[in-house]
């Protein structure tokens, strides 16, 4: 789909049959081919695919041609499902017009878009570009802030909610399983998010150095305060990967503890039950000349001599503290 946003505010969604004057913004989300080539031929600009938008190194990320500059980051699509993923989105910006390229849906170009009806100041090239960077480094940082919100909770549960007075051992297992899940899509999440600062500072960090006389004095200020947020972001970032794998570690531990109680339950349990068995055994025996089988009280006795060799190593791991 195609959107065509004119300095006026206003937009149309679909190509005319020429490009309508004055127009700052072409927004291309899952573009065709047809789109795609009116992009080009109107605006005489180069439409990156999406191989070369998925490209990693910086040299195909970060290029001036003509005084246009191609710009590409990686962008998280569908990030508030459990089915979010990395979606590569590449910008075009020259002097008179910003071309973006995506092939996912973001709510920050919506709220850019309006941003743009409300204030005629930035209906230029350079202040949607400006503001596009702003708002996806306000929607990363909200991110970051859920996530560190979620992390508190698990904390909470881990530390706080003490596992150990969990008598049901499933539902403690279970529990675990559950935090341990939910740290892991945190630390993924967190991956992804690093990848989107990374390609964000890169991005402001190569306009900036380009010195470009067009981008207004306003814009380059504006641009050089989103460096310094995706610096203290990206520093935020990092607490909060060092959390995650704090959280991994004491679950894991949780569990470990979990296991060594259960075997050391089985440990205490198939030892006892030795001593009775030995005992059980040796009156067992069908030998003609026992003298315990003209006892009047050979039957009591034997199992007295069962019960106390259960007892007795009972008491003996009591006292050593096994439980």
């Amino acid at each position: 789909m195609l959107t065509i946003y004119r300095d006026n505010g206003e937009a149309r969604s679909s190509p005319s049959p020429g490009l309508p004057e004055k127009v700052i913004w072409l927004d291309l989300l899952n573009p065709t081919e047809e789109e795609k080539t009116f992009v080009e031929s109107r605006a005489g600009l180069r439409v990156p695919s999406f191989e070369a938008l998925s490209e990693i190194e910086s040299s195909s990320r970060l290029i001036v041609d003509h005084g246009v500059i191609y710009l590409s980051m990686p962008l998280v699509a569908q990030g508030d499902t459990d089915d979010y993923h990395a979606s590569p989105i590449g910008f075009v910006l020259s002097q008179r017009v910003l071309v973006t390229i995506r092939f996912a849906e973001n709510s920050t170009f919506r709220g850019v878009a309006e941003k743009i009806r409300n204030d005629e100041t930035l209906r230029s090239s350079a202040g949607v570009f400006t503001t596009l960077m702003e708002g996806l480094v306000d929607r990363g940082a909200d991110v970051l802030e859920h996530l560190a919100g979620q992390l508190d909770k698990i904390s909470k549960m881990i530390f706080r909610g003490d596992l150990r007075r969990r008598r049901n051992t499933v539902r403690a297992s279970e529990t675990l399983r559950r935090a341990l899940r939910d740290v892991g899509g945190i630390g993924d999440r967190l991956s992804l998010a690093r990848e989107v600062f990374l390609g964000i500072d890169r991005i402001v960090q190569f306009v900036l150095s380009l010195k470009q006389d067009w981008i207004a004095h306003e814009f380059g200020h504006r641009i050089e305060a989103v460096a310094r947020d995706v610096a203290s972001l990206n520093a935020f970032q990092e607490h909060l990967s060092n959390k995650v794998q704090f959280l991994l570690d004491a679950v894991l531990g949780f569990i470990n503890i979990a296991q060594n109680d259960l075997f050391r339950i089985l440990t205490v349990v198939s030892v006892v039950g030795i001593p009775p068995t030995v005992v059980a055994g040796i009156y067992g025996m069908n030998f003609k000349f026992m003298p315990e089988l003209n006892w009047a009280w050979g039957y009591p006795y034997g199992l007295a001599m069962i019960v106390l060799s259960a007892v007795v190593p009972l008491i003996w791991f009591k006292w050593r503290g096994w439980f």
